[in-house]
């Protein structure tokens, strides 16, 4: 079991590398589709690094006045 942890926390540091590599990070622009982005890209660990290029794309509701 101790093995397993150990392969999902380097599945997901690398997921978090490839975040740092493509620049989501940076800058101010804070959204749901940025957010998913990044989300996902972690999720994807190695992935990233054999053509994987996860993207999300959502809106949230406007509030109605």
């Amino acid at each position: 079991m101790k093995i397993v942890g150990v392969i999902i926390a380097i599945w997901l540091l690398i997921g978090v590398v490839a975040v740092a590599q493509r620049g989501y990070l940076a800058g101010s622009d804070q959204s749901c589709a940025k957010a998913g982005t990044i989300a996902v890209t972690v999720v994807a660990g190695p992935l990233n690094y054999v053509g994987a290029n996860p993207k999300v794309k959502c809106e949230l509701p406007q509030p109605s006045s």
